[in-house]
């Protein structure tokens, strides 16, 4: 594994009145709504996986802006992609964190690897004094199975080694992160495990395996998990873009089509911050935000219900399964009531 270091400070740049507005979040207004501040995630620290390049590396960035004591990314070569040239994505996206005040650590190694997964949480926490983000951004595609030059194949016509390598970093890559953040986690009484998944017809979409499966996946996992660390102060959330976003993912090639890279920057800043307190289990989609309502509302209208059929069993996680809008009783809006869990309490 291989360390690239910037740990320097430098003034924030310009930043887009747009984008301003949508980093409003934290505070409180004297009517009791939420917005967020730009300091949302003061002292705060994150490590972001794939945040060389795309989502994660403008998640990245925008954590530094809001306030991160420090940001760890983190990357991985693929099949076609060099580790020199992931190096210098790695250092471009530090001068990016670097230019917004923040202080970044860049790391590659591979997620579907445990001892990597140590490595990287451990150099966090020794770097920065503590780990209370992970984000779970990570993730390879279908061009990683496809054959005879062909950008998507059915299951039945897959490179089995490329069908692996895409479920070790899609399915166990996640798992062994939050695995070796979890605990430092628990000892806090704090945490945010944030999952990046995808929309849910491409879950089972035909010529998408193991890609999409792999999220449908995920989605259970951030249910299990988030009730394994009920109680603890850890949550866990799903998020995904809302559909094509362009970036260099799918075919490994600038598309020039879909959403811009930040469209998740506004949800996963409100989900990694103190404003998403007892927000367990449940799944946003970040291009549902809408910059004119308070964060807390603007949230709930990124929520949707989890894409499993509730359980019969008994569980703390009943907001997951519940119609968009629910988690803002009827006559308190503008208030966030602990969503994802049985409590009926507002905060």
């Amino acid at each position: 594994m291989r360390r690239i270091r910037n740990m320097g400070h430098s003034s924030p740049d310009s930043w887009p009145q747009r984008r301003r507005r949508l980093l409003h979040c934290g505070a409180t207004k004297p009517d009791g709504r939420t917005t967020l501040t730009e300091q949302a995630l003061k002292g705060r620290v994150a490590l972001i996986t794939g945040g060389g390049r795309g989502m994660g590396r403008e998640m990245a960035v925008a954590f530094a802006r809001a306030g991160a004591a420090g940001v760890c990314i983190t990357a991985a070569p693929g099949s076609d992609e060099t580790g020199d040239a992931i190096r210098t994505e790695l250092g471009e996206a530090l001068a990016a964190i670097a230019a917004a005040g923040g202080r970044g650590l860049a790391l590659t190694g591979d997620v579907g690897d445990w001892d990597n997964c140590q490595r990287v949480v451990a150099e966090t926490v020794v770097t920065f004094g503590a780990l209370h983000i992970l984000v779970n951004n990570a993730g390879k595609s279908g061009r990683y199975v496809a054959t005879g030059g062909k950008r998507r194949v059915p299951f039945y016509e897959a490179d089995p080694e490329g069908y692996c390598e895409v479920n070790r970093t899609n399915v166990d890559g996640p798992f062994l992160m939050a695995r070796a953040a979890a605990a430092h986690m628990i000892v806090a009484g704090w945490g945010r495990i944030i999952n990046i998944s995808k929309n849910v017809d491409a879950m089972h979409a035909p010529d998408n395996s193991p890609y999409g499966p792999s999220k449908a996946a995920l989605e259970a996992a951030t249910v299990a998990w988030a009730e394994d660390l009920f109680g603890t102060g850890v949550t866990v959330n799903s998020l995904g873009p809302g559909g094509a976003v362009n970036t260099r993912f799918g075919d490994g090639n600038l598309t020039g089509r879909g959403q811009p890279a930040d469209v998740m920057v506004p949800c996963a800043l409100w989900l990694a911050s103190a404003a998403a307190d007892g927000v367990t289990g449940c799944r946003y989609t970040g291009n549902r935000w809408d910059p004119s309502l308070p964060a807390d509302e603007a949230a709930e209208a990124c929520r949707e219900p989890q894409i499993f059929p509730a359980p019969t069993r008994k569980t703390v996680l009943t907001l997951a399964w519940q119609p968009t809008g629910s988690g803002l009783p009827a006559g308190k809006a503008g208030t966030t009531q602990s969503v994802g869990t049985t409590k009926d309490t507002v905060s």
